[in-house]
């Protein structure tokens, strides 16, 4: 009897516990679900804020521009991320200049927030232009086969941006939906040139223009400029790796000017302070900061590849 009693018990005792362990798991597992949806709740108010600048930002001039940009540049960044890290970096120059040089020259912070905004705006449409300079003898080519087999231009436009990798995808993707909305082709390849034009685009659509004109041997065209653009591309290359060394020397130039600057004040701190107060001081940095402008600019000048 007495066995009976404690192999019920021990049952019992297995059975609460079982239940106690499911009740435990299952409050924890609420609590997770509630956790993950605060977070959710809180990541989507943060993104609807964000969202919310954003719009607001691009009804200003301001916004509208950046936004133009960015979508030039290819770029997915909203306008208002991009304002808001150049505002960040003009904040850090004028804690460093305000804090390690001279309160005077802590104005510079504004200056370098709006050359870092329109600097990394230009780098990156350069880049996608240079892309797609790249696409264009495969392009070429594209276009050739296309014709060969009797489709019509538009037909072949869209071909291309189907079977091209970025930029030439999105940029001949968009010239064949200007086309298929009734676009004339003349106004789809303005509007491309306006985008990544160069003298390599120019001549491409321009033989495009001419041969739906007045019809000819597009595709004995297409693929002669196909060769020469490949030879134009391999010369390109080689410049562009020549003068980079040129290009090099450019930006160390602007960093040697500002490396002056500390090192002076490094030297004996409070130097630039009681530079920029005195006449002669002032003199000498605006001649300073003038010859390191001409410089700069007159070598990237010099190393400049017309586009």
């Amino acid at each position: 009897m007495v066995v009976l009693a404690i192999l019920v018990g021990s049952l019992v005792a297995s059975f609460l516990f079982m239940l106690a362990i499911r009740q435990f798991v299952g409050i924890v597992a609420s609590r997770r679900r509630a956790i993950g949806a605060a977070e959710f709740s809180r990541t989507d108010r943060d993104f609807s804020l964000v969202r919310d600048l954003d719009e607001r930002l691009q009804g200003t001039k301001v916004g509208k521009w950046l936004a133009k940009q960015l979508d030039l540049a290819g770029l997915s960044h909203r306008p208002i991320v991009v304002l808001g890290l150049g505002v960040a970096a003009g904040v850090v120059v004028t804690y460093v200049l305000w804090n390690f040089v001279s309160t005077l020259l802590a104005v510079l912070g504004a200056v370098v927030a709006v050359f870092a905004v329109r600097r990394y705006l230009t780098r990156a449409q350069t880049r996608r232009r240079e892309a797609f300079i790249g696409q264009l003898p495969e392009l070429a080519r594209v276009l050739a086969n296309a014709s060969h087999a009797g489709l019509s231009l538009p037909t072949a436009i869209g071909i291309a941006g189907t079977e091209l990798p970025e930029p030439a995808k999105s940029e001949l993707t968009r010239v064949a939906t200007r086309l298929k909305f009734g676009a004339p082709l003349d106004t789809a390849i303005h509007e491309l040139n306006d985008r990544v034009g160069s003298r390599e685009t120019n001549v491409l659509m321009a033989t495009l223009v001419v041969a739906s004109r007045s019809g000819g041997s597009l595709v004995t065209a297409l693929r002669d400029i196909a060769e020469t653009l490949d030879q134009r591309k391999e010369t390109r290359r080689e410049v562009t790796t020549i003068l980079s060394q040129s290009i090099a020397s450019s930006n160390l130039v602007i960093v040697m000017g500002f490396a002056m600057l500390l090192l002076l004040n490094g030297i004996k701190e409070g130097t630039v302070d009681r530079m920029i107060r005195e006449p002669i001081g002032q003199i000498s940095l605006v001649v300073g900061g003038a010859l390191f402008a001409a410089g700069y600019t007159l070598i990237r000048r010099m190393s400049r590849i017309e586009p």
